[in-house]
């Protein structure tokens, strides 16, 4: 149990923990999935280690322009990852597990924010863009499965 607003997002992969670790610790290629839907991203900054940053410049197609910033609080690979993002909007703490498990990897991701109203309205969206990145995510694996990068 917590007193933070919960998202919780988890998918099976079909890689291993290292390749599916690989998609996030690689810049180029967190640069093709991360966000949901109709975003493009550039990583100005990626330094995945404990109290390393991470700036990423994200685009919607409406031309949009959001620039988050956050921190890595513990790497562990290929397990775990966890990092604290500060802004530009709203502040949470992302989990993000690698388990292997048959067929593949899972994939959990837990979103810890605080519990007002605003983070309570934009769980339900949120919840909905994770999966929206897990889907880009799965492209891309099946890119680098395929020879393509």
């Amino acid at each position: 149990m917590t007193d933070k607003t919960e998202i919780l997002n988890d998918r099976l992969f079909g890689v291993d923990p290292a390749t599916l670790f690989d998609a996030f610790a690689d810049p180029k290629k967190l640069a093709q999935w991360w966000g949901p839907d109709g975003f493009t991203n550039v990583i100005h900054e990626f330094d995945l280690r404990p109290g390393g940053r991470w700036v990423i410049l994200m685009k919607s197609d409406e031309g949009a322009e959001f620039l988050n910033h956050s921190t890595f609080q513990e790497v562990a690979r290929p397990e775990r990852i966890v990092l604290l993002h500060h802004d530009p909007i709203h502040v949470f703490t992302l989990e993000m597990d690698f388990r292997a498990e048959d067929g593949g990897t899972r994939l959990s991701w837990r979103m810890l924010m605080e519990p007002n109203e605003e983070n309570i309205q934009f769980r339900q969206f949120i919840a909905y863009a994770n999966e929206q990145n897990f889907d880009r995510l799965e492209r891309v694996l099946g890119m680098a499965c395929a020879g393509g990068n």
